[in-house]
């Protein structure tokens, strides 16, 4: 199934973690979903768009941004998925749970927090 994201949608959703970014704190899947009101099948458009900025992310060299959004959950962490993801893109190695995903996600949090990211283009008016 392809899932598609809105131009308006896809600059909120960079909006929404450039400013948990300069803020320097984590924002839940929830949290996004409620700020962007994605259309259904909202989850599954969030985890395409959170995919493809990972693989700009890591197509540019930086860090991962989509590492800012995590679960509601006692974990802190992004979902099992992600983890899947920064493993198809060469970023991690390892079980998506556990101590070895939690000190990964930390130091990608930490790389996030310090690297200033390019200002997207803005469209001609």
């Amino acid at each position: 199934m392809s899932v598609r994201i809105s131009r308006q949608h896809w600059e909120g959703l960079i909006a929404e973690l450039d400013l948990a970014r300069r803020q320097r704190h984590l924002v839940t899947y929830r949290a996004l979903l409620e700020r962007l009101q994605l259309p259904s099948p909202a989850m599954q458009t969030l985890t395409a768009a959170l995919e493809h900025l990972a693989a700009l992310d890591a197509r540019a060299e930086q860090p991962l941004r989509s590492s800012l959004v995590i679960s509601q959950g006692a974990s802190r962490l992004p979902r099992t998925g992600f983890f899947e993801c920064a493993e198809r893109l060469g970023r991690f190695s390892g079980p998506s749970d556990g101590v070895a995903a939690a000190s990964w996600h930390a130091a990608e949090v930490v790389r996030v927090f310090e690297f200033v990211y390019p200002e997207p283009a803005k469209p001609e008016p």
